[in-house]
């Protein structure tokens, strides 16, 4: 079975990923810096853990030795966090990726699947937000994103598989939980504060669930190279209004008392995209909805598997990037 490296597998979506892949039959290496806590990925005899930082390439090179598909997830995730400490975001999500990419080559690496964004497109007013659009990124973090999408593709060869996914925001609930995007923080509010609060409501903002994206980067395994090399492509499911969301928790929630309160706002950028080109060239069509991203997240609340959710800075990314001081 095929020898999988992952950075930030111990992140939101790689805490998803990592046992989907175990369970599979793959061998995974994860290297992370485990900043949101080292009990995130459950011991398994065909997992190897390695608390470490990607832009430390001497680490990196003795890590992907052996290894045969490269999945690159790790990054300061989001605008917010970002913009916190632009060059530790610059650092890490746009200086270390080209040496990311020269270990890979000389580990004869022959599959590097890179998670970009769907920010990547700025604003569009047309209907649909395709691949072949031009990007016009409105913050760093999403020009750093596009900019290591230019990088990769001029490494692209026959004997190096390259392949971007330009995911839409991460919904649902995974072992190693955000609660700092946007269906999972109206639902937490819901459930836990009985009150959303809606800032504007007309944004467009794309979804897909966690089981979805790590179900895409599962199914790109087990293509044959002529169907995934040098691809780009969107993944998204559902392009709703914030304000729509809002009613669709409510609705799932199943509470009356849950009040929805709408607030102007000068921030009234609206994202979509189209994921029409994976359907058509790959035949991945997302399963799961933003219903069942909220009917999943207010189980794990009831069971108590997250545990203080308003309170908790393990949830949110900037919080635990000022606890742990990172730099």
């Amino acid at each position: 079975m095929k020898k999988i490296f992952i950075t930030g597998g111990a992140g939101y979506v790689g805490s998803f990923l990592v046992p989907k892949l175990l369970q599979l039959g793959y061998y995974v290496t994860v290297l992370d810096l485990m900043i949101y806590g080292e009990e995130v990925l459950d011991h398994h005899k065909n997992l190897k853990v390695i608390k470490g930082d990607i832009r430390d390439q001497n680490l990196v090179d003795k890590s992907v030795k052996g290894s045969e598909i490269f999945i690159h997830l790790a990054c300061i995730s989001n605008d917010p966090s970002f913009e916190l400490n632009p060059s530790l975001g610059k650092s890490i999500n746009l200086d270390a990726f080209e040496p990311l990419v020269q270990s890979s080559l000389k580990a004869n690496i022959n599959h590097f699947i890179y998670a970009s964004s769907s920010s990547v497109y700025g604003i569009k007013n047309e209907k649909n937000v395709t691949e072949d659009m031009k990007l016009e990124p409105l913050t760093d973090y999403s020009k750093f994103k596009g900019d290591c999408e230019k990088i990769l593709n001029k490494y692209k060869s026959d004997n190096f598989i390259t392949t971007t996914i330009r995911p839409s925001t991460v919904c649902g609930y995974a072992k190693r939980q955000r609660l700092d995007l946007v269906v999972n923080i109206l639902t937490n509010h819901a459930v836990n504060k009985g009150r959303i609060t809606v800032f504007g409501g007309e944004q467009r903002r794309p979804n897909i669930h966690v089981d979805d994206i790590t179900d895409l980067y599962v199914n790109l395994l087990n293509q044959p190279n002529k169907e995934i090399a040098g691809k780009i492509w969107n993944a998204g499911y559902q392009n709703n209004k914030v304000k729509e969301i809002a009613e669709i928790v409510q609705n799932v929630i199943g509470n009356n008392s849950v009040e929805i309160v709408v607030t102007p706002t000068d921030d009234n950028r609206s994202y979509h995209i189209s994921s029409e080109k994976i359907k058509l060239e790959l035949g991945f069509k997302p399963k799961r909805s933003i219903e069942d991203a909220v009917a999943d997240l207010k189980k794990a609340f009831n069971a108590g598997n997250i545990p203080n959710p308003l309170g908790d800075s393990r949830y949110y990314n900037i919080k635990t990037m000022q606890a742990n001081q990172m730099r």
